[in-house]
């Protein structure tokens, strides 16, 4: 089952193709995206990348949370879900 990471602390200069031949040095890559912002489409310094397999998840974790990519230290963990009835993308102004 396909398991999705975050990748944190990327420097804006990092691509989604530079991600996707990192990660598949740890198995199977499904998909990439960096985050980007929504006015201005400037990387916002993460993404998500999902693996193929469990074996995939944990040796990507193993060997690049706290690797050296673009002059950042960057931080690889489980992606956690986003909960039900969190922001809906518009903001109440009262």
């Amino acid at each position: 089952m396909a398991k999705k990471l975050y990748v944190g602390n990327l420097s804006y200069d990092t691509t989604e193709n530079s991600l996707q031949t990192l990660f598949a040095g740890a198995g199977e890559v499904v998909s990439v995206a960096i985050i980007t912002d929504r006015e201005t489409g400037a990387n916002r310094g993460f993404a998500f990348v999902e693996m193929a397999t469990d074996e995939g998840t944990r040796t990507a974790i193993q060997r690049f949370d706290g690797y050296s990519m673009d002059d950042r230290q960057i931080k690889v963990n489980e992606a956690k879900e986003r909960p039900s009835g969190g922001r809906s993308g518009s903001r109440s102004r009262y």
